[in-house]
């Protein structure tokens, strides 16, 4: 996609997979109405709730924008350290919500329920897909057809009767999925543009590509949280210009 202007290339380098990752689940997995036409009117809340589960991370965060864009509330938002980020983004006017996953299963179940205000549950994004977030999701889930993706498949163990199940592969945009990957790229480079796509908040690690082990012992230790560690690969120590 076309970087514009306002946007640096290392903000630009940690999103295609994480963002290009949302559109597959939200617009094909689970068939949400599309950005450009929703429901209602933007001025309008649309009154059909969705919940991310893993709203700080980077595939979760760029759900969060695009469902934002689809104009889809209430917009629950499970997240842990980086929830006061994801609460700058959200509309808490139109019901939306940030939920702790750092109080506990119970308490974080409790808190999608009363969110939902006895709405049924139909849409799910999973960015986590760990199975604790699985068992979590299974217990507010629509069991009339209310539909969980995952970015990570594992054993669907924990859902119920009658919900749905699918996981989310970025590389069906190199596959099947083409023409979609090829009109999101490109509304992806206007949101960027226009400012209401926002890039996630990236850490430049030094050092090129002599600064992994740092970054992985990092992220190894939850010291990553709404945050995309990026590489200058032109800073690695002993590269000359002829080997690039």
């Amino acid at each position: 996609f076309h970087i514009p202007s306002n946007i640096s290339f290392e903000e630009a380098a940690a999103l295609p997979l994480a963002a290009m990752t949302s559109v597959v689940g939200l617009y094909d997995r689970l068939r949400l109405p599309q950005p450009w036409s929703p429901e209602v009117s933007r001025d309008e809340v649309t009154d059909i709730p969705l919940l991310i589960y893993g709203a700080s991370s980077a595939v979760g965060f760029y759900g969060l924008q695009f469902a934002l864009r689809t104009n889809m509330h209430p917009l629950i938002c499970v997240a842990g350290s980086a929830k006061e980020y994801v609460r700058g983004f959200i509309d808490e006017s139109k019901g939306d919500v940030v939920v702790d996953y750092r109080d506990g299963p119970e308490t974080t179940v409790e808190g999608i329920k009363k969110a939902l205000k006895g709405r049924e549950l139909k849409y799910a994004l999973n960015a986590v897909s760990l199975p604790e977030s699985l068992d979590n999701i299974a217990e507010v889930l629509s069991t009339d057809g209310g539909h969980v993706t995952l970015v990570l498949g594992h054993p669907k163990k924990g859902l119920k009767e009658g919900q749905k199940y699918s996981v989310t592969m970025v590389g069906d945009v190199h596959n099947d999925h083409r023409d979609l990957g090829y009109v999101y790229f490109r509304y992806i480079a206007r949101g960027l543009a226009e400012g209401w796509f926002k890039p996630q908040r990236v850490e430049v690690v030094p050092g090129g590509l002599g600064g992994v082990r740092k970054a992985l012992e990092d992220l190894k230790k939850g010291r990553a949280s709404g945050v995309k560690y990026v590489m200058r690969i032109e800073e690695t120590e002993g590269l000359v210009k002829g080997d690039r």
